[in-house]
């Protein structure tokens, strides 16, 4: 997801995530070295920003001159509409991308298929130039399995806590710090008719990313060390009891349980939301007025004294079927080292993942993001957590799946106790683990 233009749509993070991921798994597992072999390294690229990103995504792809006996590159954008059958379809025929990012989740799915082109020797080599210390920290971390690297970090997605700072002055309260001050912002808000508690939980929403994060917030989280599912727990327990306080409260808008990132989105630019967890490029899809109007938090002291927050590291992956791996990490070499402009000329393309590109005057002209970059992405935790960082194929379970919208509609409605709600998952990701 990003830090621009790109709505938070959920769809577009699970690879395996509803109708389309039975149809996915059939296809990868009828998949066969059959097919024609490109001569060009084939990159296949998400459209990650605004109208502005393709474009220039193109030509910075384009301009890539191979050093002799490698090959060039080619470029192709494929859209988030079926994005995973047009991936499926094509590594099953053979003539899928050499390069590609695409969902958060992809390259650990693909890897358990064999099609992973393991980034090992690519890091390896960015030791030598200094690519390697540019990341930020504990970012390739969350793409390390027992196996290897399977993908390279390439931008940032994550739940930040924002607010209205005009609705925050006329309340008469400053930001949030931990979660009575929350509580305590929220209750002033509601004096002037105003939500503390933004969220959208219907099926086009995201709401069940805020819960986890505020689950990690206190310490929790879905997975355990062994990456298996660990829900019903004590920090699991209060972040969800301090969810139902809200909406007891009334700090959250009924009509939430069914809003869709849209409907979330009019309630900000209509004033009735003033707070709410929400991903990077809040302001600029809100637009307008509200642009200067939106500000980040800091990140917020959970209950049990600690702080943390739920990220989503998008990542670009090698595949086995290339015309040179030599070729495509030369190509990645080149294209980390150029992809600059993607955020220095503000396409949209998220948060960055290197340290030179956070630090160029024309991203750090944004201080939400500087914040988001420098405050928060340090404590962030991925859907792993607590019992880690680092990814796996079965976070597809939790990520953007009809039980996350369910689990978060049973806590939101007050149709279940925090316990039965975390108890219902449990049982579900269980059954549905591997």
């Amino acid at each position: 997801m990003t830090n621009g233009l790109i709505s938070s749509t959920v769809s577009r993070r699970g690879l395996l995530a509803g109708a389309g991921g039975l149809a996915v798994l059939a296809a990868l597992t009828a998949c066969s070295p059959g097919g024609t072999r490109s001569s060009t390294v084939k990159f296949w690229n998400m459209p990650w920003g605004g109208t502005a990103f393709s474009p220039l995504d193109k030509r910075i792809t384009l301009a890539y001159k191979p050093a002799d006996g490698l090959p060039a590159a080619g470029y192709q954008a494929v859209q988030w509409a079926n994005f995973t059958t047009t991936f499926a379809s094509a590594i099953a025929s053979g003539t899928g991308p050499a390069v590609s990012s695409g969902s958060g989740t992809q390259a650990f799915q693909f890897a358990e298929k064999n099609h992973i082109a393991y980034a090992d020797g690519l890091l390896e080599s960015w030791r030598k130039d200094g690519l390697y210390d540019d990341f930020l920290p504990g970012l390739l971390d969350t793409m390390k399995t027992d196996k290897g690297y399977v993908a390279v970090p390439y931008n940032l997605d994550m739940r930040a806590l924002w607010y209205r700072k005009s609705l925050l002055e006329k309340a008469g309260v400053e930001p949030p710090t931990d979660w009575q001050s929350y509580l305590d912002v929220c209750a002033a808000l509601k004096k002037i008719g105003v939500f503390g508690f933004g969220i959208a939980s219907g099926a086009q929403g995201n709401g069940f990313q805020s819960l986890v994060g505020l689950l990690i917030n206190n310490g929790g989280g879905l997975f355990n060390a062994d990456q298996k599912p660990d829900c019903v727990t004590p920090a699991n327990i209060e972040a969800l009891e301090f969810v139902v306080e809200l909406v007891r409260k009334g700090y959250m808008d009924p009509g939430s349980v069914s809003y869709s990132t849209t409907n979330a989105q009019s309630q900000w630019k209509a004033g009735t939301f003033g707070m709410g967890f929400e991903g990077p490029g809040l302001a600029q899809v809100l637009g307008g007025s509200l642009v200067s109007d939106m500000a980040v938090t800091d990140p917020l002291t959970g209950a049990g004294g600690g702080k943390g927050a739920l990220y989503f590291p998008n990542n670009i992956m090698m595949y086995r079927r290339t015309p040179s791996q030599k070729g495509s990490e030369a190509f990645l070499t080149y294209y980390y080292k150029n992809m600059a402009p993607l955020w220095t000329q503000k396409t949209g393309v998220g948060l960055p993942v290197l340290k030179s590109i956070a630090q160029t005057p024309e991203f750090r002209a944004d201080a939400n993001a500087v914040a988001m970059v420098e405050k928060w992405q340090p404590i962030c935790k991925t859907w792993a957590a607590p019992g880690g960082d680092a990814l796996f194929a079965d976070v597809s379970l939790v990520d953007s799946t009809p039980a996350m919208s369910t689990f978060a509609q049973s806590v939101l409605s007050l149709k279940a106790t925090p316990k039965e709600a975390l108890q219902t998952l449990q049982r579900t990701l269980t059954s549905q683990q591997k």
